[in-house]
């Protein structure tokens, strides 16, 4: 059986296994496997290169380009311009592995074997992180069992409650943010092999996208439909321009720092939209973004809220809201609400008690 982990479980088995070993990562396209890895160990001061290697042509461009030593007479290799030459550790990040040449698999065999590219090591420390494409719509190498066995092998499948904390931790469009909560499914989707290869469908990459050109504007326009549909499909940007024009939402950001205002609307809002504004509420204190400096404010509003949502018209979204709180994905707001307010923590428990 395959082995799946998701983004938490990946950081944690980056940290525990040595250097030498090499790690490939199986996933779909667009699901964040480079910008993870690159944040992952640029936050510990390492520096990360990237190979896409199913657009590489030369595996000069890997070992680096032969010249005459004069001296003697043989021929050498000239060090590519991303080998370091200060003895630090790298991370080399060889994505579409499974897309490559043959020739450059043949290069990257000796890399993985012998940390050694033409002769030259690598600096000690130095990990080497391989990505493949996984899917019937990918145009793929067979690779060499030889290759494969020298990997640690994991197939990679993000949650959609880590894109979710991502996207706000980021500044993903708010409405990007409240059509996922809802319509998970929707975050990726390969089309089921339908359509032709020029067909658009929505992935993590797509909706960043999106974000960006909707950032600032707080109305669609006729525009947009088509706009959008350029990116995420036809179908998709139906669903999320339908979603945008006709839900009442909040976000849990603006609910916890500015409680007096949004109140009458919180007090209006069905079942389904307090349950996103729950969940909206622990992506931001996850997140830590203007919480620290805003703890007072955010703990009084935080025991408003909650003191409504027990009310017995409303305890279906409390029961949804005590459930987040013993979600793992959360241990960052389930540590602020234990902290600055211990008396929800007491409430919490009193209520799981009695169920």
């Amino acid at each position: 059986m395959n082995v799946t982990v998701n983004t938490r479980e990946l950081k944690k088995i980056l940290d525990l296994t040595p250097p030498e070993q090499n790690i490939m990562l199986v996933g779909r396209h667009g699901i964040g496997k480079s910008e993870i890895l690159a944040e992952y160990y640029q936050s510990k001061g390492q520096k990360v290169i990237s190979f896409f290697l199913g657009q590489m042509s030369d595996p000069g461009d890997l070992i680096g380009l032969p010249h005459k030593n004069e001296a003697s007479g043989k021929t050498d290799f000239l060090p590519p311009y991303w080998f370091p030459t200060d003895g630090e550790p790298i991370v080399l990040f060889l994505d579409e592995l499974n897309r490559s040449r043959p020739e450059i698999l043949q290069t990257v065999m000796d890399l993985t074997l012998n940390r050694t590219l033409a002769g030259r090591k690598l600096p000690a420390g130095s990990r080497i992180i391989s990505a493949v494409n996984d899917g019937d719509e990918y145009q793929l190498t067979d690779l060499d069992p030889a290759l494969v066995s020298r990997f640690n092998i994991y197939w990679f499948r993000p949650t959609v409650s880590e894109w979710l904390i991502w996207a706000e931790e980021n500044g993903v469009d708010r409405r990007i943010i409240a059509f996922i909560s809802k319509e998970q499914n929707w975050l990726d989707d390969d089309g089921c092999g339908e359509g032709t290869d020029l067909d658009r469908h929505p992935d993590r990459r797509s909706w960043k996208r999106v974000s960006d050109i909707l950032s600032g504007r707080p109305e669609l326009e006729p525009i947009d439909k088509k706009l959008i549909s350029g990116i995420v499909g036809t179908k998709t940007a139906a669903k999320f321009i339908q979603f945008v024009t006709s839900e009442n939402t909040l976000a849990g950001s603006d609910v916890l720092l500015q409680w007096d205002k949004y109140r009458s609307k919180v007090y209006k809002l069905q079942l389904h939209e307090l349950s996103m504004l729950n969940e909206s509420m622990f992506r931001f204190l996850e997140t830590g973004n203007d919480v620290e400096e805003n703890k007072d404010v955010i703990s009084s509003a935080l025991e408003s809220y909650l003191k409504h949502l027990a009310s017995n018209k409303k305890n279906e979204a409390y029961a949804h809201w005590v459930s987040l709180f013993g979600n793992n994905d959360y241990p960052h707001a389930v540590l602020f609400i234990m902290t600055q307010k211990p008396v929800l923590y007491k409430d919490i428990m009193k209520f799981v008690k009695n169920l």
